[in-house]
């Protein structure tokens, strides 16, 4: 069996080679966020970089201001082995919203601002706000990392894959009560 697993891990490796790290602002000048207009509503897809003149007051500070937080993030969704039931504070995960963090580091129930996924289309063709809710820990969650909640199934981790295990800037926007909001009222 170890050869098995030995063979494997070196076809693995030379298929996948490791990649250079890049910086984060290599990162950002080749990403450009894509933004429904109303020059590309009708379905197809332009790039444009998020203006702040586009934002709220709150969204414009908060990208504005330093990060809090540089976090190596990953993924995880329900089904399949992933998140089961609720959250570690007894409420239903909310699909990119919930977020799992260490709560020596980022406490729970603290409302944060990632700037990177601001103006990022989700399937349903809402736009993110950039604004997510720590109301999750997890065993595998230490120091530095964050833990983003996509939805049910595989498939959900399409809107954010661009983002596992790269670090994003994460900016302390306050607190929440209770439990992470629903989509129709988490940017108020």
């Amino acid at each position: 069996m170890f050869n098995t697993l030995a063979a494997f891990a070196m076809l693995w490796a030379a298929a996948f080679p490791p990649a250079d790290p890049i910086t984060y602002e290599a990162a950002v000048a080749a990403d450009p966020v894509v933004m429904e207009s109303p020059e590309n509503a009708n379905g197809s897809v332009e790039a444009a970089t998020t203006d702040l003149a586009d934002l709220s007051a709150e969204q414009a500070d908060l990208m504005a201001r330093d990060p809090d937080w540089n976090a190596r993030a990953s993924l995880y969704h329900a089904g399949g082995g992933g998140a089961t039931g609720n959250d570690s504070l007894g409420c239903r995960p909310v699909p990119m919203r919930t977020l799992a963090t260490d709560p020596r580091v980022i406490p729970r129930r603290t409302k944060l601002f990632i700037r990177e996924t601001v103006g990022m289309r989700l399937p349903d063709g809402t736009i993110h706000d950039g604004y997510w809710y720590a109301s999750d820990t997890g065993g595998a969650i230490r120091g530095q990392r964050v833990d983003l909640y996509t939805g049910n199934g595989r498939g959900s981790m399409q809107p954010v894959m661009r983002f596992n295990q790269q670090r994003l800037t994460i900016t302390n926007a306050g607190r929440f009560d209770g439990c992470p909001p629903a989509w129709n009222t988490a940017s108020n």
